[in-house]
Formats: C-alpha cells, sequence, structure tokens
C-alpha cells in the first residue's frame, strides 16, 4: 500500500481546533478522541453511571436481527448483534443518509473507520465492541441523496440520478422507486463506466440490491453489505418502524421536556460563541428539535405558545396530543439534527461516534441537551479522509512537477506557468513590447492633433484603442494557436485536477466509488479495510 499523508485544513475551524488538541475547543467535549484514557473512561462510564434512560437491550436486538435479515447481512454481522446482548458490550457508530449506488466516496471511509475502531478497541479493551452503521432513512431531502458524480473517459463530470417518484416532502425511507428508474439509472451507470473485467460483476451486484421497489434507503443498506458485511458490520436505518417502536421512551421526554431542551441547546451555543467559534447550526428558542409526519409529509415543528405547529401552520398540535403521539405512535414522530445524537445514545451503548468535520461541529451544540437528560456526549472521532490517485495520474503529476498541495492551491498558476516555459516563441513579451512601442510613438503624435482640431483629436484616440484591440486580438489568436500544440498536455492537466479537486470539492464528497471498482475490483477497499489505519483526523492520499 503506498499512501501519503496530508493536512488538509478542514472547512470548520471549531473540527480543526479539536483534532490539533486545543484547549479552547477542548472544553466543549467531555472526552477527546485521541487519549486512551478517555476511552477507557467512557466505558466505565457507560458500565457504572448510565440512567435507566435506555432502551431494552434485548428488543433492540431482536429489532437489528430482523433488519438486518431483511436486507441480507452476513452471519458476521449477526454474530455481532448476537453479541451485543451482553451487558459489557459497547459499539462504534457512524451513519451517513442513503446514497445512489452508495452516495459519496465519504461514505465508504466512514464505513471503514468505524470498522477500524471497533476492532482496534475491542482489542485494547479486551471486550466486545461492536461496528454499527446508522443509515438516516428519515432525512426527507431527496435531492441530497438521489444521484452520483463520475468522470467519464472524455473528462466530463456526469450526474446519474433518480427522479422523486411521488414529489412529497416525506423521508427518503419511506418512498419506494419503481423497477423502471432503477433500470434506467443503472443502464446511466453501465454507460458511464469503462468496459473492465469487474464491470460484468459489479452491475450484478447492484443489480441485486435495486432488483424491486427499493427504497433509496433499503438499495444502499442491501449494496452497503455487499461490501460490509463480512466485515461484520451491523446496519440500522432510523426510520425503519420497528426501531421507531423501541424509541418512545426517549421521544416522550423530547416532548416533556421540549422547553429545557432549547435551553440546554442555547446553553451550549452560547459557550460555543464564548469560545470563539460560529455555530454550526441554527438553534431556535421555539424550536422543539422534532419532525412530524402529517398530510404525507415530514414537517418540522415548533413551539407556538402551549402548542407545536409547522412551518405553515397547518397542523398544529396540543402537548397532549404530541405526547400521546409519542407513546402510542413513535412512528409519527422523527428526530432532527440537534435530537438525533440523544436518539443514538439512548438506543446504543456508544463507545465513540464517527463524524465528518462539520458533524463534529455541531456535536459540540448538544452537550448540555446530553446531561439534561442524564446521558454524557460520547467520544467523537473523525472518520478517515482518503484521496484517491491513479497510476496514470500519478505518473503526469510527476510529469509536470505538480504536488498535491500545488492541485489544492495553486492549479491555475502552475499550469501557466508551465506553458509559459513551453513558449519558446515567447509572445506574450514580444506582444508586450509591440503595444507598448506603438503606443509610446503614436499617443503623442494623436494628442498634437488637438492643435488641429478636437474632433480629430477625438479620432484619433478612439483610433488609438481599436489598433489596441486589434493587436490584442492577434495576441489571443496566435496564444490559442500556440497552445493547440500542446492539447495533450492540457487535457493530462484537467484530468489531475478532475481527479483531486472536482467541482471545487475534495474527490470524496463529489465521485461515487462504483468507478474505482469498476477499475481495480474490490481488493483496494479490503486493503483499507484490513489494514490498521490511524484514526487521526489527517488527510490520505491512496495511490491505486
Amino acid at each position: 500500500m503506498q499512501m501519503e499523508t496530508f493536512h488538509w485544513k478542514k472547512n470548520q475551524t471549531l473540527t480543526e481546533d479539536y483534532i490539533a488538541r486545543n484547549d479552547r475547543a477542548n472544553a466543549l467535549f467531555p472526552y477527546h478522541y485521541a487519549n486512551q484514557s478517555d476511552w477507557e473512561a467512557r466505558a466505565l462510564w457507560l458500565d457504572r453511571e448510565s440512567t435507566a434512560l435506555r432502551v431494552d437491550r434485548k428488543r433492540l436486538v431482536d429489532v437489528l436481527y430482523a433488519y438486518n435479515q431483511k436486507i441480507g447481512n452476513s452471519q458476521a454481522a449477526a454474530d455481532h448483534i448476537g453479541a451485543l446482548a451482553q451487558k459489557d458490550a459497547l459499539t462504534i457508530v457512524g451513519g451517513q443518509q442513503a446514497g445512489l449506488f452508495g452516495g459519496p466516496l465519504l461514505v465508504l471511509y466512514k464505513a471503514i473507520t468505524v470498522i477500524q475502531l471497533a476492532r482496534e478497541w475491542s482489542g485494547k479493551l479486551q471486550r466486545t465492541v461492536v461496528p454499527i452503521f446508522w443509515i438516516a432513512g428519515e432525512d426527507h431531502d431527496f435531492d441530497e441523496a438521489n444521484h452520483l458524480y463520475a468522470l467519464t473517459q472524455v473528462q466530463q463530470i456526469e450526474k446519474i440520478k433518480i427522479e422523486h417518484p411521488t414529489g412529497q416532502r416525506t423521508s427518503v425511507a419511506r418512498l419506494p422507486i419503481e423497477p423502471e428508474a432503477w433500470q434506467e439509472a443503472l443502464l446511466a451507470l453501465d454507460q458511464s463506466l469503462m468496459d473492465s473485467e469487474f464491470k460484468t460483476s459489479l452491475l450484478a451486484k447492484l443489480q441485486r440490491t435495486a432488483a424491486n421497489k427499493e427504497t433509496l434507503s433499503e438499495a444502499f443498506a442491501k449494496w452497503m453489505v455487499e461490501l460490509f458485511g463480512e466485515y461484520g458490520l451491523v446496519f440500522i436505518d432510523s426510520d425503519e418502524p420497528s426501531l421507531r417502536a423501541l424509541e418512545a421512551p426517549l421521544f416522550e421526554q423530547l416532548v416533556v421536556q421540549n422547553e429545557k431542551l432549547s435551553g440546554s441547546l442555547l446553553t451550549s451555543k452560547a459557550e460555543v460563541e464564548q469560545a470563539g467559534y460560529e455555530a454550526q447550526a441554527d438553534i431556535s428558542k421555539d424550536g422543539a428539535n422534532l419532525f412530524v409526519y402529517a398530510g404525507g409529509q415530514r414537517l418540522l415543528l415548533h413551539r407556538d405558545g402551549q402548542q407545536f405547529v409547522d412551518k405553515k401552520h397547518e397542523f398544529i398540535f396540543s402537548p397532549e396530543k404530541l405526547h400521546d403521539l409519542a407513546v402510542t405512535s413513535p412512528e409519527s414522530l422523527s428526530n432532527n439534527v440537534m435530537s438525533r445524537p440523544l436518539m443514538q445514545e439512548f438506543l446504543f451503548p456508544v463507545l465513540a461516534t464517527v463524524l465528518g468535520p462539520s458533524e463534529i461541529a455541531y456535536w459540540a451544540l448538544t452537550k448540555r441537551a446530553f446531561e439534561q437528560f442524564g446521558m454524557k456526549m460520547p467520544i467523537l472521532s473523525p472518520r478517515l479522509e482518503f484521496t484517491l490517485i491513479e497510476g496514470t495520474v500519478h505518473k503526469q503529476m510527476n510529469k509536470y512537477d505538480f504536488t498535491f498541495e500545488d492541485v489544492l492551491e495553486r492549479f491555475e498558476l502552475k499550469k501557466q506557468a508551465w506553458l509559459d516555459e513551453q513558449d519558446t516563441l515567447q509572445l506574450k513579451e514580444r506582444f508586450d513590447a509591440v503595444k507598448l512601442e506603438f503606443r509610446e510613438s503614436y499617443a503623442p503624435l494623436v494628442e498634437s492633433l488637438a492643435a488641429i482640431n478636437p474632433g480629430v483629436k477625438n479620432l484619433g484616440d478612439t483610433n488609438l484603442i481599436k489598433i489596441m484591440e486589434q493587436i490584442e486580438f492577434l495576441q489571443n489568436k496566435a496564444g490559442e494557436a500556440y497552445k493547440t500544440q500542446f492539447d495533450s498536455a492540457i487535457r493530462q492537466l484537467e484530468r489531475i485536477r478532475l481527479t483531486i479537486l472536482p467541482l471545487a470539492k475534495s474527490q470524496e464528497r463529489v465521485y461515487n466509488w462504483c468507478a474505482y471498482m469498476n477499475r481495480y475490483g474490490d481488493d483496494w477497499i479490503r486493503e483499507l479495510v484490513e489494514t490498521p489505519i490511524p484514526v487521526d483526523g489527517m488527510h490520505r492520499i491512496y495511490y491505486l
């Protein structure tokens, strides 16, 4: 395995400081992932100090068994679920919303991080640590989940997507996709992939995950099982009805203590801001931090006086009515970004949760809310980060003397510098000299024309501008003609940029993994899963 470590600065200052173990940031969290003593302390807290506000493990195990059997998970996962019934078993939890055919590469890396940490700390603590992947099927932003991006043979970034089946603003897990729509997406993916020895097998596996009227969540879960089931990764969908039934006690408390919950979140927000950071999420004094399913939609609630209402005031719930829903119909409720961490803690004995940079920043807002419900925020671990560099791209980087940092920070400057070095005719310098010489000799003549007639002088000014424009026009045309000699080099340089920084974003946030599996099979994924990699917040450049 050829890999380099690179410090890619996070887009969240709070997260950057947390990873760097800055005291100002660390004060906002009860633990730090880099301290072994904190892992031991967290395990001890879960053993001794956890309150009664926690789901019954046997019921949780039954739900996990049923769901993982439904999605075709492995015996290794079933063994892990069975182990979770033990009183001293702990979990590493990470999650992501469902994505078409697995979503972007970062989903892969989050799952790998969960597996790696569970394996590492099971050994270090000498007790069972189960890897759990939480699929955020309750999310309703279909347009975030319905597509993937792939780099085509002609170096275009292609978007493949599935249209919304109903137009209703409801959870992705509640929107079955017609088989015809799945087939259209598979055909588009097939056409975007180059022919390879792995293509037939890859497409067959994808076909199995979307053979019927699967939702995006169901197909996503089955595809993840294809890749990670053998490593015992356990899956659960946040919108699974049987799981909702287990969540009733915490939903009840979220309703009963709703106003206090808002106060706890606002207290944490003030602490984050007092530490010098910007709050990552909006916290409203009247926010209920709960969604309700009503009228075929998933609607965010807020408090309006003594009532709970949606944004348009189309649905109004008294505290008693919402409490009744929590107790008798918990499937009618859904968490928001602030209450979801609390529900995760209620369901699982979470040793650590695996998060992206923005997630770490908004979890800082939940510290006091955890305490309000007798809980304690778990260890927050950054997920592993990678950029995949193919062999041909690596050779091209060496050929044109481009470093990874050059692509991120100064690509256009380096590209232009390289082109300038090839300019043996020195077109720019010669044209610049001509323009300067012409202006210096012609401008004084035009000025002297004022003595004859102001109108003639104005004509001379206009004439000077037009002649300069014509010289610049010829310069641009000559430059374009000259650059055609280097079309191949420019295409290679563009391939480097599109590989590392597509759509001005990191590769892992844009590209889907199928193209890489099509070219290289899944050995590189196995290598990333099975090779211990330090979870240290650093970015890694992985050479395929």
